[in-house]
């Protein structure tokens, strides 16, 4: 075994723990894995966990594992018979695991790609000792990492323990105790039931009349009857960082995440930006050595982790909100967005593998202990369906609603946001809804204090029709920032509505393809009647067409073997 040298910064300045460690190869002793599936797709769970099983599969097959998987769905690329050596459409149950370790020799099981679900089955069959009868053990997760980070009093207390803040809160077995504590510490709150999936059965609480109705559906949400009733940070910034851990207690951040939405709407229903944009360094370095710190203090596993935070906009102070000890929702939207292949890699850590042995699947030249550099913008945007769920209540909060999403790449904010609305399929041209809001400037400031599936056009309407950045981020929360961002395309279309087709500056259209408006969405803007065909052809005349760059993780600082591209219309 070679030794090697480390140094791991701490959140102290100028202070650096220098020691070493071995480099591990693969765990011989393991020749075939269980991968737990997360069963139906449903709100909060869909097919991002499909996406990391399947790659989990294959990553372990490459190292000539054998691969049973167990998933409730047939209609899963995982339980493709190709993707793994045995495949069980099984319902997602302790007894279909011990049938499944009655008919096969395993010698661990994978639960961190298939959600929630899977950890919780892990967790019950590990009551059971089911796990133990059967001499099957757990890697990329253990117990106990399980238990501290989906147990809201056992987080709360780790958190306390490593010195990082967390929201004044308290957990409550029952209604009266949830009650008393409630009212000790004052609304708003949040209601949040432990070892649930999308926020499941939260909420907020703003008043004395809301509290019984919530914390009735918090404590029978949780399967373990049990609510965190806390101090809503109501306006914070949300962030979240992607993380990887070896063996050898190497961790790197695979990506920070920024929601554009505030506190107060589940992640997975906010839209979100890679990488972060409104962080100070200051802000961002302190996030990264609490979210390693995060990690390292929940046990001694390796694989994949998220980690989410709050920040106070006037402050910077940093509380964290939660942490999962599992691949996430957000791992599959952060792999696309940096080419890096979280689970792929997450299950080769799981193995016995250390970061530094394994190859960037991506670069083919650096190995995986390695951050990835964007030098573009990914905008997350959620899709929702209520128009099919009649008297449905379409306000965005702690429980997720969201029913997919979609992931767009562009050079700047501005065109990574339009390609997104593009591809909504909802009718929405760009940012834009042309001629659909009747509302004047003063209903639509009051109409965006509430977060609704459709908040993003409205702030762009308010702001065609006068409204100012002051105003609309004093109803909504959301960082100036990303109204100027917004702004300047209002200021871009209403620039393109001086001229027609004939008129219409070669400049000004390159700068409109540049900040993401399609060809439709031009047609719409300009005077006079022209299609989005004859729109085409006039740039395509001007010589203005897609180029095609490269998503390679290291911003271009040396070459990518594998690398997949996204259009853009710069030169």
């Amino acid at each position: 075994m070679i030794n090697f040298l480390k140094v791991s910064l701490v959140s102290e300045p100028y202070i650096c723990a220098i020691y070493y460690t071995n480099s591990m190869p693969k765990d011989q002793s393991i020749h075939s894995v269980l991968i737990i599936g997360s069963g139906p797709i449903i709100i909060g769970q869909a097919c991002e966990f499909d996406y990391s099983g399947s790659q989990a599969a294959r990553s372990l097959r490459e190292e000539g594992i054998k691969v049973i998987l167990i998933n409730s769905n047939p209609a899963t690329i995982m339980t493709d018979p190709m993707m793994a050596d045995k495949v069980y459409l099984l319902p997602l149950t302790v007894e279909s695991i011990e049938q499944i370790l009655i008919e096969n020799q395993i010698d661990a099981v994978l639960p961190t790609m298939g959600g929630q679900t899977a950890l919780n089955l892990c967790k019950e069959a590990e009551e059971l000792g089911i796990w133990e009868k059967y001499q099957c053990r757990l890697i990329g997760v253990d117990v106990a990492a399980i238990d501290t980070a989906e147990d809201r009093e056992k987080f709360r207390q780790l958190m306390v323990k490593i010195g990082i803040a967390v929201a004044p809160s308290h957990v409550a077995n029952s209604f009266l105790e949830g009650k008393e504590f409630a009212q000790e510490i004052g609304f708003p709150l949040v209601i949040r039931p432990s070892f649930t999936l999308g926020g499941t059965g939260g909420g907020f609480v703003h008043t004395k009349d809301d509290l019984d109705a919530a914390l009735e559906r918090g404590l029978k949400a949780s399967p373990i009857h049990e609510v965190l009733v806390e101090k809503a940070v109501l306006g914070w910034k949300e962030y979240e960082l992607e993380l990887l851990r070896d063996c050898n207690d190497n961790v790197v951040i695979i990506c920070t995440v920024e929601n554009v939405d505030p506190m107060g709407v589940h992640t997975g229903d906010s839209i979100t930006v890679a990488p972060a944009m409104t962080l100070s360094d200051t802000a961002f370095q302190d996030m990264r050595n609490k979210a390693i710190l995060m990690m390292r203090s929940l046990g001694n596993f390796t694989g994949g982790c998220n980690v989410q935070f709050a920040l106070n906009p006037e402050t910077e102070d940093l509380i964290a909100v939660e942490i999962n000890p599992r691949v996430s929702r957000s791992s599959a939207l952060a792999s696309k967005a940096t080419g890096y292949p979280i689970a792929k890699i997450a299950a080769k850590l799981a193995i016995g593998y250390s970061l530094d042995e394994l190859k960037n699947q991506i670069t083919q030249t650096t190995s995986a202990y390695f951050e990835p550099a964007l030098d573009y913008v990914i905008v997350k945007v959620p899709r929702w369906n209520f128009d099919k769920f009649k008297g449905a209540n379409d306000t965005l909060g702690l429980q997720m609603k969201s029913v997919g999403e979609v992931m767009a790449i562009g050079r700047s904010f501005a065109e990574a946001l339009q390609k997104a609305c593009q591809s909504l399929e909802n009718e929405a041209v760009g940012l834009g809804y042309y001629g659909k809001s009747l509302m004047k400037s003063e209903e639509l400031v009051e109409y965006i204090k509430t977060p609704k599936w459709d908040r993003i056009f409205r702030i762009k309407d308010a702001l065609m029709q006068g409204s100012t950045v002051k105003s609309i981020a004093q109803a909504t929360r959301i960082d100036r920032w990303f109204i100027y961002q917004i702004q300047e395309i209002c200021l871009l279309e209403k620039e393109i509505a001086k001229f027609n087709l004939d008129t219409l500056p070669q400049q000004l259209l390159k700068d409109a393809k540049k900040m993401g408006f399609g060809d439709l969405q031009i047609s719409k803007i300009l005077t006079g009647n022209c299609t989005e065909d004859e729109v085409y052809e006039k740039r395509k005349a001007l010589g203005i067409k897609r180029v095609y760059k490269m998503v390679d993780t290291c911003a271009a600082e040396f070459e990518a073997k594998t690398p997949y591209f996204y259009s853009s219309f710069e030169g």
